[in-house]
């Protein structure tokens, strides 16, 4: 399997699954009992390991939302917590989802060891929001390690992406509207914001997901064959866990 074939086989299963944590009845638990609502928690939480910084920070890290949208929810949560509390306890969230659901996974330490293993040599530099991701302390129990690193590897990508889009001379906002037109709303734009998207802004689209590959692929390419079998294998496995 070569490099560009790992890649387009593994993230976009990370990338659909990896976020699976964000709104379960134990995230809504745990937002409860910090005084938090959902979107307080999801910002703050998955910013949290930020730290102490400003709401249109965490905007530009996350990109694709309206910043508005993102800085009220910080604000209003950091008000209540410490930031980094917030994320830490929401990276929690992840590993008690790798609990639950993933105790029992075919091939699990050996998905959760070649997944580590990319996340080691993934360079953070210019890449915000994952570098914090980074930062933070994984779990020792496998199952959660795995929903943690899952979790970490899909913002690897996602804000390599981020880069890859200014690259080619595109904005988050139309990159969202191109992906994904019918969730506009829900991040916070309204119809009159609504960018052009026409054929060219469709063909950058397609540059700047080649682009965002290359950027990833370095971090992938240390695996040897039978690692890059246990991620595939692993990384099916787990989309089929958290169905």
């Amino acid at each position: 399997m070569t490099n560009e074939e790992l890649v387009n086989t593994v993230c976009p299963i990370l990338n659909d699954n990896g976020w699976k944590y964000y709104f379960t009845p134990n995230a809504i638990e745990v937002s409860k009992s910090m005084g938090l609502k959902g979107m307080e928690f999801y910002v703050a939480g998955r910013g949290g390991c930020m730290g102490d910084c400003e709401g249109s920070v965490v905007a530009a890290a996350f990109g694709y939302f309206n910043p508005v949208i993102i800085n009220a929810a910080w604000n209003l949560a950091t008000a209540k917590q410490p930031a980094r509390v917030i994320g830490a306890a929401h990276y929690e969230v992840a590993a008690q989802l790798g609990r639950e659901k993933l105790a029992d996974m075919v091939g699990l330490s050996e998905f959760t060891a070649a997944m580590e293993k990319v996340f080691n040599a993934a360079d953070p530099d210019g890449l915000a929001l994952f570098a914090a991701f980074k930062s933070m302390p994984l779990a020792e129990d496998t199952p959660a390690r795995a929903m943690q690193l899952a979790a970490s590897l899909r913002e690897f990508r996602g804000s390599a992406h981020l880069i890859a889009i200014r690259a080619v001379g595109l904005t988050s906002k139309q990159a969202h509207y191109v992906k994904r037109p019918n969730d506009v709303k829900g991040f916070g734009w309204g119809e009159d914001e609504a960018p052009v998207v026409d054929d060219q802004v469709r063909a950058l689209m397609v540059q700047a997901e080649h682009l965002t590959d290359a950027l990833c692929i370095p971090a992938y390419s240390v695996l040897n064959d039978a690692e890059r079998k246990a991620l595939v294998a692993g990384v099916k496995a787990f989309e089929a866990a958290l169905a």
